[in-house]
């Protein structure tokens, strides 16, 4: 049986402010705030996931508007994660949340992680490519880690809710491609499941800005299942990054399943199950329970191919992840392999 996995520490990914232009307001002053679409051409659960939402603790802690742990130190926006970078090579939109004119705007930043030895020195722009958009009444979204190139709009447009502004990157300070979202009123940062700054200990959404559709898609996930698969060998996070993972053939040396989980808190339990074409179980194992929070956490589990290769059929996997002893999250995964 091969059973392995791997963690990443909580990622710290911050949205700089200095963006090239001047702002113009497009609405009377005074004006409340706007209603929030869904600002990316994905669906939850199926192409993109929520990492982290704005950090409701004004001490040096952080806590999301849940009064959990699914953001950072400081961490001004919510970012909308991409499944891996084949997703991103293909174009996905960053979307306008709701109409205003374009007051600001980057573009140029190389798309290339952070952790990459070659990535160059950020100078404060950690935003990397990016627009911003004056929605009057002191109310403005930024909108960061775009595309390099694939900005859409200039200063000074008018554009709808829903426009496409461009499309999601890996430039400025990340190492997986995403989308941050930041909405200011003034000079304030607002926190678009709770607005009212007053209410930081309420734990749940409490007058969002979003609209009725936008919040749906957005419901709280307390985990969530970002990749799940089959593969030849063992991997590392990066071949899951990177996509496109070639599925195993009859001459494959391993079958391997693996999953990639976000948001795992200290004390969850990974379980994995792997079964054969005819339905018997070929590996099992429960991993030790996690030490430390992960923002994403990668385990898979195999077995050696026989000498006679892999017999035609399904193989199904199974992953699952327990907190406090009750299962949490899963994926079911099969994979056919012809004779």
């Amino acid at each position: 049986m091969l059973a392995a996995m791997k963690a990443l520490p909580s990622l710290a990914f911050a949205a700089g402010l200095a963006l090239l232009g001047a702002a113009h307001s497009s609405r009377a002053a005074g004006e409340g705030p706007p209603s929030l679409s869904f600002p990316l051409a994905c669906r939850i659960g199926v192409t993109c996931e929520v990492q982290n939402y704005v950090d409701r603790d004004p001490g040096p802690g952080a806590a999301d508007y849940r009064c959990s742990s699914e953001t950072y130190e400081k961490h001004n926006g919510v970012d909308i994660r991409l499944l891996d970078m084949a997703a991103q090579r293909r174009g996905v939109d960053v979307l306008a949340a709701a109409p205003g004119r374009v007051a600001r705007l980057r573009d140029g930043r190389p798309d290339i992680s952070i952790k990459d030895p070659n990535a160059p020195p950020l100078d404060g722009q950690d935003c990397g490519n990016g627009v911003v958009i004056d929605h009057g009444g002191g109310w403005e979204t930024q909108y960061c880690h775009m595309a390099r190139g694939s900005i859409a709009v200039k200063v000074g447009q008018q554009v709808a809710a829903g426009a496409p502004l461009g499309h999601v990157g890996l430039s400025g300070n990340t190492e997986y491609p995403h989308m941050h979202i930041t909405v200011r009123h003034g000079q304030t940062v607002v926190d678009p499941f709770a607005p009212d700054a007053g209410t930081t200990n309420a734990c749940h959404a409490e007058a969002p800005l979003w609209s009725p559709a936008a919040l749906a898609q957005l419901a709280y996930k307390p985990a969530a299942v970002l990749n799940a698969g089959f593969a030849s060998g063992p991997l590392k996070m990066g071949d899951v990054e990177a996509g496109q993972i070639p599925a195993p053939t009859a001459a494959a040396p391993y079958l391997v399943a693996y999953a990639r989980g976000i948001n795992l808190k200290p004390g969850d339990v990974i379980a994995l199950a792997l079964h054969g074409a005819n339905g018997q179980l070929l590996a099992q194992t429960r991993l030790p329970p996690l030490e430390h929070a992960m923002a994403q956490h990668l385990a898979f589990i195999g077995a050696k191919r026989p000498a006679a290769g892999w017999p035609a059929g399904r193989y199904k996997a199974r992953y699952e992840v327990l907190r406090d002893g009750k299962p949490l999250i899963g994926r079911d995964v099969e994979v056919a392999i012809a004779g």
